[in-house]
């Protein structure tokens, strides 16, 4: 996990104090532009901060400051800490900023109904509540169900859509997709109803056809009586 500075102002305030270092030498370690740090110089910026020693704190060594000042073109490199501190996972539902409590039935409701997917702890996630708050909006028992509204949880800002199309992805995954009987369907099988018109036309042609043959050839019979008429 690549290491963060801490305090970067304060970081450049010092070595802008203490080192000859240039300023694009500091703006790339403290991740600031090079005219901020020019400006740090000329006491146009970072008025009243106090410089932090990035040597004291263990951010950065002698040696590399030396590095450093001989070479302009040396990129200051930020030492690895000696105590590695594990990454603190967050555990339980999401905080929620008192503001948007109030909005969060409302958003239970709009994922109940558009993700009936998503599990009771994806949704706790997402918004931050309790199961208990879930399944009472499910069944219509909360104290409020006449007033609630379906309202998307990233619109309120209760979640990122980021966060919510992962949700549901994992919810899908492994899902059985729902059978014919499950639909509803009742059309018959493409074997049965392909070019069913097309033969019908085809009979229709064939029965006029043979009708007018025969009537072509009652035509061209002639009986005795109009023989001995022609003669």
């Amino acid at each position: 996990m690549a290491q963060t500075l801490l305090m970067p102002k304060a970081t450049a305030v010092w070595l802008v104090d203490n080192t000859a270092l240039s300023f694009e030498q500091i703006a790339q370690f403290c991740k600031l532009h090079p005219l901020e740090v020019k400006a740090i110089a000329d006491g146009e910026a970072a008025q009243g901060i106090k410089g932090l020693d990035p040597i004291a704190t263990g951010q950065l060594s002698r040696d590399e400051i030396g590095r450093g000042e001989k070479d302009v073109a040396y990129k200051l490199k930020i030492s690895e800490p000696k105590v590695r501190v594990p990454d603190s996972k967050r555990r339980g539902p999401r905080y929620t900023p008192v503001s948007k409590r109030q909005d969060r039935p409302n958003a239970i409701l709009w994922l109940v109904r558009n993700h009936p997917e998503l599990k009771d702890a994806q949704i706790s996630r997402l918004v931050g509540t309790t199961k208990s708050t879930i399944e009472q909006i499910r069944d219509r028992s909360h104290w409020n169900s006449a007033n609630l509204t379906p309202m998307d949880p990233v619109t309120l800002g209760l979640c990122s859509q980021i966060d919510l199309d992962m949700e549901v992805e994992k919810a899908s995954k492994g899902r059985q997709l729902p059978t014919a009987a499950e639909l509803g369907a009742t059309l018959q099988a493409a074997s049965q109803t392909e070019h069913l018109d097309f033969y019908a036309q085809d009979e229709e042609k064939e029965i006029d056809a043979n009708a007018v043959f025969k009537k072509l050839q009652s035509l061209k019979s002639t009986t005795p009586e109009e023989e001995d008429d022609q003669y």
